[in-house]
């Protein structure tokens, strides 16, 4: 695969040109009867992994009620004065807490027009969750739904581990959500309304610029008529990031209460890279047809516990711990960013950047 950066002129006609769109299928998984039909689940995720890098869970478990209780915390959350959420500042170093315009791709070199709140089980919510007088019986039912993801991440992962040759156990005990240095993220998303065509200022709007995730698995719940997910399958890429390259939107499908998931740089590493990680974004409104409106999804990011070893069967890559693959992430992901905003002409001053532990969509 090619590597190119455009330039940001020709990143600004890729963006508003039409989108080329192709149909791709998305499999879609059922975890119905688990237990008894895990070798058949365990085959079609492994195929799904090898070959899109992108499916769909349905009979996961997770009522559509649960669903739609989350998404209604959320704009709890949301709706909440600044001066409110700002009470719960993202912490960098514990990859928590509320922020806005403040993450940058290194697709776009432009920040995503949304704002975040990233929770986890262990240690890194300390002092970060709003009290109970500010958003009443908020943080009991975020655990709640957190635990339910956590569950099904378990299933998917038990899967993987049995076609990857390892133990059952084995994703589950590195991905233990009950230990302080767990680092498992929920990042509740709302995405801001963008005008309407014609666009005078010609103006990108950049929801979630093209990217792929470093975690182990994510799984992404979307609200249905608020459309903008997309996939370009890293196999049939031509540049790093999908520039100019077909695209299959992802639509929320509410009748089927489908969780979208996606392999993500982690599971891609341990698995010797037999298993794809995919690029995908939250597409920038600027075509007919395209969803201008104000956007909801909740991303749930499995990532290992800070000393989980990891290196695949086939040793292809060093053995590293959990902390230092996320480190090493960031890293290459804050190298990526400061690159492209050197080159970009119209850059004054420099940029504070503080990436998130997890790319999200």
């Amino acid at each position: 695969m090619a590597h190119e950066h455009p330039d940001q002129a020709t990143l600004q006609k890729l963006a508003m040109a039409p989108t080329k769109y192709v149909e791709r299928t998305v499999p879609e998984i059922s975890l119905r009867d688990f237990d008894s039909r895990i070798d058949e689940i365990t085959s079609e995720l492994v195929q799904a992994a090898e070959n899109v890098g992108f499916f769909c869970v349905v009979d996961h478990g997770i009522s559509s009620e649960a669903v739609n209780r989350i998404f209604d915390q959320s704009a709890r959350f949301f709706n909440q004065p600044e001066g409110v959420k700002g009470r719960v500042p993202f912490s960098p170093q514990h990859n928590a807490g509320w922020e806005k315009n403040a993450q940058i791709r290194p697709s776009t070199g432009a920040v995503d027009r949304k704002e975040s709140y990233q929770m986890q089980f262990g240690a890194g919510m300390d002092g970060r969750w709003l009290d109970n007088d500010a958003l009443p019986g908020f943080q009991q039912e975020a655990l709640e739904f957190m635990h339910q993801a956590q569950s099904v991440s378990e299933k998917l992962m038990r899967c993987f581990a049995r076609g990857l040759g390892f133990k059952d156990d084995y994703f589950v005990k590195a991905h233990d959500v009950s230990r302080p240095d767990s680092q498992t993220v929920c990042r509740l998303l709302h995405y801001f309304e963008t005008p309407q065509l014609p666009n005078p200022t010609g103006e990108v709007f950049h929801r979630a610029g093209a990217h792929v995730d470093w975690d182990l698995l994510t799984l992404l719940f979307q609200k249905a008529g608020q459309s903008g997910l997309e996939i370009c399958p890293g196999r049939e890429t031509s540049t790093s990031f999908g520039y100019g390259d077909s695209w299959t939107k992802v639509e929320p499908d509410a009748e089927k209460n489908a969780i979208v998931c996606n392999i993500g740089d982690l599971l891609m590493s341990w698995s010797d890279d037999r298993f794809k990680s995919t690029f995908h974004r939250v597409k920038a409104p600027c075509e007919t047809g395209d969803y201008y409106g104000e956007r909801y999804s909740i991303a749930f990011f499995n990532q290992p516990c800070k000393d989980a070893k990891i290196q695949g069967p086939l040793k292809k890559y060093p053995l590293v711990t959990g902390e230092e693959f996320t480190r090493n992430a960031m890293t290459r992901n804050y190298k990526a960013i400061q690159d492209k905003l050197k080159k970009e002409e119209d850059v004054k001053k420099p940029v504070e950047v503080v990436p998130a532990v997890s790319a999200q969509a």
